[in-house]
């Protein structure tokens, strides 16, 4: 039987990995201020909080990270969805009512087995749900929270839902807890809807990592996956390659490092420098895999980030 790479460099378990395992989740300060308000934002009920992020900034990894902490205490109830794009709110709040385990009664399920859900369905699920909320919240006083990955893909109509879930509350707090994290155009959709931005409890934008943080993610990368050896498996010319090509993006600096460590064992060398890395990126480009930064776009948001920042630590 082969070798993993990573054992005969002396790891334990494989260091970059791009599963959102939350064990290896680097904590940047901007992710630990967003972990940190959205579980105070839980605590104290106030319903919505909304992450935004460009593509591979981290938003996924922090989602499975809040469940990791949320895991560890029993007066919460949560469910994840990840891909949220349901093609009408019957099946949008028929999913929500199952992963909550509500029971809607029979004839909800006999409608939706007929391929016929009526109006009277909705009104059906949306009013179990209601009382699945003031059992859970008022009754038993748990903490009941709907996490949203991908959330940009929500439609209009499950927004709509979300809002009205929004609505049902005591004279203290919301009865259902809402984190949304999406890609930076869920902040043009829900601008568009009043109604629901302004039920935005606490909204954040995660940038990429600077050249600093680039290198204490790869180092706790390192030691997380186990690795005890004394050498330095990545040397500093090739830290500052890596931020340059990765912009600080946590997905493509976990890549790279990756592709760099397997290439370390198949050339026999024993520390990654800036000429392996270039090499590899050079490979890329002569096979046509190479892409300039992508996030064009980033101006754009500029406001935003800058809006984001007046609200941080708010």
């Amino acid at each position: 039987k082969k070798m993993s790479y990573y054992k005969i460099l002396g790891f334990e378990k494989e260091p970059f990995s791009t599963s959102p395992d939350p064990e290896f989740f680097y904590l940047s300060k901007e992710h630990e201020a967003a972990l940190t308000n959205i579980l105070i934002e839980l605590r104290i009920k106030r319903g919505l909080s909304v992450i935004l992020g460009d593509v591979g900034t981290g938003k996924t990894t922090l989602s499975r990270k809040l469940i990791q902490e949320l895991k560890s205490r029993d007066d919460f109830i949560f469910h994840i969805v990840l891909d949220p794009s349901f093609d009408n709110e019957y099946l949008f709040l028929s999913s929500l009512a199952k992963n909550l385990d509500i029971a809607p009664s029979r004839d909800i399920f006999s409608s939706a087995f007929s391929g016929a859900p009526t109006q009277a369905t909705i009104l059906d699920l949306r009013e179990s749900l209601e009382r699945f909320l003031f059992q859970k919240g008022v009754t038993e006083n748990r903490t009941v929270v709907i996490i949203i990955d991908e959330a940009q893909k929500l439609t209009d109509k499950s927004l709509e839902i979300l809002r009205v879930l929004l609505n049902y509350e005591t004279n203290e707090y919301k009865l259902l807890q809402l984190v949304l994290l999406g890609q930076l155009e869920l902040y043009t959709r829900i601008m568009n809807i009043p109604n629901f931005f302004d039920r935005i409890s606490f909204r954040y934008v995660l940038n990429p990592l600077g050249l600093n943080e680039t290198k204490e993610m790869i180092e706790f990368r390192i030691r997380q996956a186990g690795y005890r050896g004394n050498m330095r498996l990545f040397l500093d010319e090739a830290l500052k390659e890596i931020y340059q090509y990765s912009r600080g993006y946590p997905r493509r600096i976990t890549m790279l490092c990756h592709r760099a460590l397997k290439e370390l064992v198949l050339k026999n060398k024993f520390v990654v420098d800036a000429a392996l890395i270039a090499d590899l990126l050079q490979g890329d480009i002569q096979a046509g895999w190479y892409r300039k930064d992508p996030l064009v776009q980033r101006n754009s948001y500029q406001g935003l980030r800058g809006e984001a920042e007046g609200i941080r630590g708010s």
